[in-house]
């Protein structure tokens, strides 16, 4: 069993410039105050990290990801894909999230994790919000395994609801699974984290109504 270091409380800020999205977002996480939530940029938000859905193959040319690249310059595209490169062999699977510097103070880092795999790709009848979430929370997980205290605020936009179709009360409810999983329990790895979910989300309605907590495996609570 894999026993999680004590960190300090994680500051998390969920932000979109879509009312309707942050509406939702507002509804899914009523009984998770600790959690922020407001519209806006997340390009104004002075956090330790920003989290960008991105692609398998972490191409930056779209969305949120297209808006940090030109924030933070073309050269954070070439840390995530040689991340993705190094660390998965060139394609970033879908419930993995790669943790990269962003040569900025803020944000000191970006975390891309996938929301779908090609550019621009309807992902409104999948899980993949809730392992897209969970992995960047993962990722946040590791790096303050490996730097502890390194990350200690994040922000998160609404996660699939633009260019992957997802609709909002159904991008906010699986972002509100994927946040408990990581507050729930620990991973060993993103293959875990993704068996975990899809074992046990795949029988549900793909457009969930209600939000749905994942049961953590036995032995691998965080508190």
């Amino acid at each position: 069993m894999t026993v999680a270091r004590t960190q300090p409380p994680l500051k998390v800020v969920l932000v979109d410039v879509n009312p309707k999205v942050v509406q939702e977002l507002l509804a899914a996480f009523a009984d998770t105050p600790e959690v922020d939530i407001h519209k806006g940029s997340i390009l104004d938000e002075r956090v330790d990290a920003w989290v960008s859905p991105t692609n398998s193959r972490g191409r930056m040319d779209g969305g949120v990801d297209a808006a940090v690249k030109r924030h933070l310059g073309a050269g954070i595209q070439l840390r995530v894909q040689r991340a993705i490169r190094d660390r998965f062999g060139g394609a970033l699977p879908v419930g993995s999230a790669v943790c990269v510097p962003s040569g900025a103070t803020n944000p000191k880092f970006l975390i891309s994790t996938p929301t779908m795999v090609q550019s621009a790709q309807n992902v409104s009848e999948t899980l993949n919000v809730a392992l897209a979430c969970a992995a960047a929370f993962q990722a946040i997980h590791m790096q303050n395994a490996q730097a502890p205290g390194s990350i200690g605020s994040v922000a998160l936009v609404g996660m699939g609801a633009a260019t992957g179709q997802v609709p909002p009360q159904v991008c906010a409810n699986l972002m509100w699974t994927g946040y408990t999983l990581f507050n729930d329990c620990s991973f060993d790895d993103y293959d875990e984290l993704r068996r975990t979910i899809v074992e046990q989300l795949d029988g549900i309605d793909s457009r969930p109504v209600e939000r749905v907590r994942v049961k953590p495996p036995a032995g691998r609570s965080r508190r």
